[in-house]
């Protein structure tokens, strides 16, 4: 069976105050209602009543992935606005403090609070998941083994996160770290079939760990709900466009990985504890300094990395066509990723004068601006 490859995405934003720049705590009931008028099923809470999620119906090429996630920007950002606030896209908040947020009140996420106690309400960070249609359970469990190796540079490639609780944190991706402290996260084990991984599931329920495997939080899974394989290990992009280079770069690989096994090819299995090491890296550097080349055993600059990947992939991004859309990879490492530009912009403001506070609102400022600066 040859998989469809169709894409859906899914972003989390954060609801901020134009005055003082911090996070909206009460966003008004009006916001949602609105919203959920204009898109339905689209649009979403979040369990933070300061975050909004939305997600894009099934999409056939990145064509339709780019119209839908600019309407969705485009409309969320246009209802903020009507209720005196500002949508943000980064996945953390560059001076918002969690203990200062409320949890969305519905069941699933009372139970999720109950559950999960401090450490739920500790996740005021915000991501972006693609998924891509594999229509085979096999398949998906195969291609999510290989794919498990190009999890680092799609992180790279998407940092908007250095900052948290006011602190730059010394890394591009201070979400990773966050996220961490939940369970059933990182890059999954290898399995060796779909029913391998089913009847690991079966066994987690059975002993009352999970109520199924929605509650398992992997940087790439199967989905529970969708015949997907859903890439989870990325920041939500500040930038549309890079958003849209990310979801490009990952339909390419797994059209790859599947040409490479329709050949009785595969790419090399690696031990996680190497893929790992790359996931630090790229969590602490973003695109700034090198991966592991775990072929070759040697760190290389990501640029060289990138600059590989992009030209392996040229044929896959053709056909797929989304070549424009993978080459904007070399505009991220030239421009910088929203990461790279909000440290920039914190010192240059910390440079011209102002406070930390006023320098960490002038990066509020720059990201709130960002996250439309690019819609059509």
């Amino acid at each position: 069976m040859i998989p469809s490859l169709t894409l859906g995405v899914e972003e989390e934003y954060l609801l901020v105050d134009p005055e003082t720049r911090d996070l909206v705590v009460e966003p008004p009931p009006e916001f949602m209602k609105s919203c959920s008028e204009a898109l339905g099923e689209r649009v979403t809470p979040e369990f933070l009543r300061c975050q909004v999620e939305i997600g894009t119906p099934v999409c056939a090429d990145i064509g339709e992935v780019r119209r839908h996630l600019t309407a969705l920007r485009k409309t969320l950002i246009r209802h903020a606005e009507k209720c005196g606030m500002r949508l943000m896209a980064a996945s953390t908040h560059p001076f918002g403090e969690w203990e200062s947020q409320k949890h969305t009140d519905a069941p699933r996420y009372h139970l999720l609070d109950q559950d999960m106690q401090g450490i739920i309400r500790r996740m005021l960070i915000c991501g972006m998941h693609v998924h891509a249609g594999i229509e085979d359970p096999d398949m998906r469990i195969d291609l999510m083994n290989q794919a498990r190796y190009f999890l680092p540079h799609l992180l790279a490639l998407s940092t908007s996160s250095p900052f948290w609780a006011g602190q730059d944190m010394g890394m591009k991706c201070a979400r990773l770290a966050i996220f961490d402290s939940m369970p059933r996260t990182g890059i999954p084990d290898r399995f060796e079939s779909y029913s391998e991984y089913e009847r690991m599931v079966a066994h987690m329920v059975k002993a009352g760990a999970l109520e199924d495997s929605t509650k398992i939080w992997w940087d790439l899974r199967p989905s529970a709900r969708f015949p997907t394989v859903e890439m989870r290990i990325t920041d939500v992009c500040t930038r549309m466009e890079d958003a849209i280079c990310i979801a490009a770069l990952y339909q390419s690989i797994l059209r790859m990985l599947i040409r490479l096994r329709h050949r009785n090819l595969r790419w090399r299995i690696y031990p996680r504890m190497l893929m790992d090491e790359n996931r630090w890296r790229a969590q602490r550097y973003g695109i700034t300094r090198s991966l592991i080349d775990l072929s070759r055993g040697e760190q290389l600059a990501f640029s060289v990395l990138i600059e590989e990947l992009v030209e392996m992939l040229e044929e896959e991004a053709s056909a797929l066509g989304c070549l424009k859309e993978v080459q904007h990879a070399r505009k991220i490492l030239d421009r910088g990723t929203s990461a790279c530009n909000q440290l920039e912009v914190f010192a240059t403001a910390r440079a011209g004068g102002a406070d930390e506070r006023e320098a960490l609102q002038a990066v509020v400022d720059w990201l709130v601006a960002e996250t439309q600066a690019d819609l059509p």
